[in-house]
């Protein structure tokens, strides 16, 4: 079992091939590809964490789409004072599929 653990939209995400992972918006279009920052990289018994060994490793993965993550609402309220503000977000997202590690 092959898996790496890669830096990416300011997260860390645990990948292996074939995985399909959302993260925050890539400037990068539907079917491009797109290489990720390995952290660490699992395979079989061997576990590598050494940067030097991690800059030859290359996580590469395929943009599937993007979409918007669920609407948050936020709220704030001062009772006595008759302040009130809703607001609402939607965070804009990317789809990857990992489609090698070497």
């Amino acid at each position: 079992m092959v898996y790496a653990i890669v830096r990416a939209g300011g997260h860390q995400e645990k990948v292996s091939v074939g995985d399909i992972i959302t993260v925050n918006r890539m400037k990068a279009k539907a079917g491009d590809s797109v290489e990720l920052d390995a952290v660490l990289l699992v395979d079989g018994e061997t576990v590598t964490t050494d940067a030097d060994a991690l800059s030859k490793v290359s996580v590469t993965a395929e943009v599937a789409g993007e979409l918007r993550g669920p609407k948050i609402v936020i709220q704030k309220y001062k009772n006595k004072t008759g302040y009130k503000k809703r607001q609402g977000h939607r965070q804009d997202l990317t789809r990857l599929k990992i489609t090698n590690i070497k």
